[in-house]
């Protein structure tokens, strides 16, 4: 598949220029087709005759197609709603003392910033690490982290689409005793993923962004060892080996942060939209969008372009006066991107699906008064 051909399969893309991938990927046709036939089997078809059986096998089915595309095992892998979840259960799943540390950079979504906002309130100090146009120092960094009891960070900056340098910063964080967090949202889809090479202790990420996914098809990688010694807070029959037992015992591997009866849908269209991007190949991916951000860059004002010169991810963030009404004079024209907190900015998130003409189509208006 090529991803012309790609593109022409997404409903969306026939209304407007969507250029915001990097916050919502439209899915699909045979995305949504695949997870609605799977409701539909389950709710009144052949899967009433025996519906846990039914559910447990699309799950069985989603880790495992999950895990080949992140470098993980099955095992491994834990469903989940977003994101923002998968990076809640394991902050909920450790024992915090007062004065324990938890470190972040200053360049985290909400999702890596809320969570340790909440364990303030019972007495955990949480140290930002400051950054330079979307970079993280690295002698800041093990300053940081010397003490810490966990770590945060995310592998692709959601502000600068910056690649951070996963690997280093996990050993930094490893040899100091920290638990090593990884929010992944922004890789799957458009760049290689290895969660193994990394070494992290659990990477958190989610399908609906540029894999093209259906919202709800979140996805939670635990180290197998690691996973051993964390006791989610959140318990159900899926989470515990035996659900009548006296005294519950928890699932080997990551299925332990599985708590009940979600439904599987979400992760049988994210199946679908795995088998489509790797269809097209990542490499044939990274290619394309290297290609068109090439393109937007070399007529973005160097001045207003806040995102590396040289290609590292799909989004590319620039600098304006007014972001919001930028971004409404954009809605205007048919063009969909978004304005970002900080910096003072819009994002525009370059896909393989993306055209040269939509390219140009920005650069002319970024540049028009």
């Amino acid at each position: 598949m090529t991803p012309r051909e790609l593109r022409a399969d997404v409903p969306a893309f026939e209304e407007s220029t969507y250029l915001n991938f990097g916050a919502h990927g439209p899915s699909p046709r045979y995305v949504i087709e695949a997870a609605s036939s799977f409701l539909a089997d389950h709710e009144y078809g052949a899967g009433m005759a025996d519906p846990y059986a039914t559910a447990f096998d699309a799950y069985d089915r989603g880790r495992e197609r999950i895990a080949g595309l992140i470098g993980a095992d099955a095992d491994e892998v834990a469903l989940t709603e977003s994101t923002t979840d998968g990076i809640n259960r394991i902050a909920s799943a450790i024992d915090w003392n007062p004065g324990d540390v938890v470190v972040r950079t200053d360049l985290e979504h909400p999702a890596g910033v809320l969570p340790w906002q909440r364990l303030e309130r019972e007495g955990i100090e949480v140290r930002v690490v400051e950054t330079q146009a979307g970079r993280v120092d690295r002698e800041a960094f093990a300053e940081a982290v010397a003490d810490a009891r966990l770590v945060c960070f995310s592998a692709v900056t959601w502000t600068h689409g910056t690649r951070l340098p996963v690997s280093e910063l996990v050993d930094i964080a490893s040899d100091a005793g920290a638990f090593t967090l990884v929010d992944a949202v922004q890789v799957p889809g458009q760049l290689p993923m290895d969660v193994h090479e990394w070494g992290a202790d659990a990477v958190a990420a989610a399908g609906h962004k540029w894999l093209l996914g259906p919202w709800g098809a979140g996805f939670l990688y635990v180290d197998h060892d690691v996973a051993e010694e964390l006791e989610p807070r959140a318990v159900g029959y899926r989470s515990v080996e035996t659900p009548t037992a006296t005294e519950y015992v928890y699932k080997s591997g990551a299925r332990r942060f599985e708590v009940g009866s979600a439904s599987p849908a979400p992760h049988v269209g994210l199946i679908e939209a795995i088998d489509a991007i790797e269809e097209v190949g990542v490499d044939a991916v990274v290619s394309r969008i290297e290609s068109l951000t090439d393109r937007l860059k070399a007529g973005v004002d160097d001045e207003q372009l806040l995102s590396p010169q040289g290609y590292e991810s799909g989004l590319v963030t620039i600098a304006v006066d007014d972001p919001e009404s930028t971004v409404e004079r954009f809605a205007e024209e048919g063009i969909v991107i978004r304005s970002l907190p900080h910096p003072e900015a819009v994002r525009i998130s370059v896909h393989a699906v993306s055209t040269e003409a939509e390219i140009d189509s920005v650069i002319e208006l970024v540049g028009s008064k």
